[in-house]
């Protein structure tokens, strides 16, 4: 599958609703520390705007009530992978993407067979404490090599201004989270970041 370049991870409906109509394809709702009865409530919210879009939903960790909102895909940490019932999931039709930080997560990640792997973080990100160091675009690259044809995505403290080397390294997709949250301008950054995304679509002469 060819996942869009431009991969939004949004906090919550609000944001999902307010962003997607200006042409997001792709987009993450991670709902950190929310009850299952909002949650279920925000998802819904989101595939109704994503539905009227075009865009495709991910949650974030609930994969229980991914399936029982019919989501399109489910993102796992290590972590939720090692709790998770991935025939479930895979009996309800999801997509799965998986994150990874090293090389023995990048192995549990492909036992699992997922639709994609993400690997973060890239540069120093103030979304949470990381146990990890930057991974870097030579670290993509590598995980390029190791998985093939799988799509890769790119995360942490990705800007459009750095877009040129994580495509270079071989991401398929940038997941961007503080840059648009935490912009002055989150629509206007959304355009922008809409804008230099799809010139990776363009076939070249």
């Amino acid at each position: 599958m060819a996942l869009d370049p431009f991969y939004p991870v949004l906090p919550d409906a609000d944001w999902i609703e307010r962003l997607v109509p200006l042409g997001i394809r792709l987009v993450q709702l991670r709902a950190k520390e929310m009850a299952a009865p909002e949650l279920r409530s925000q998802i819904r919210r989101c595939r109704t705007v994503c539905a009227a879009h075009d865009c495709v939903l991910v949650v974030n960790d609930h994969w229980r009530l991914a399936i029982e909102e019919g989501a399109d895909f489910v993102h796992l940490g290590q972590e939720d992978l090692a709790e998770a019932d991935l025939a479930a999931i895979r009996a309800a039709g999801l997509r799965l993407g998986l994150s990874t930080h090293d090389e023995a997560e990048l192995a549990t990640a492909l036992k699992a067979e997922p639709d994609y792997v993400a690997l973060g973080p890239i540069w120093p990100t103030v979304l949470k404490e990381m146990k990890w160091a930057p991974q870097t675009p030579e670290r993509l690259r590598a995980w390029r090599e190791a998985i093939g044809a799988l799509p890769l995505v790119a995360i942490g403290g990705i800007t459009v201004e750095r877009l040129p080397p994580v495509w270079l390294a071989g991401a398929d997709s940038a997941a961007v989270v503080t840059d648009i949250v935490r912009h002055s301008d989150p629509e206007a950054r959304t355009v922008e970041w809409i804008k230099a995304t799809r010139r990776r679509l363009q076939p070249t002469a």
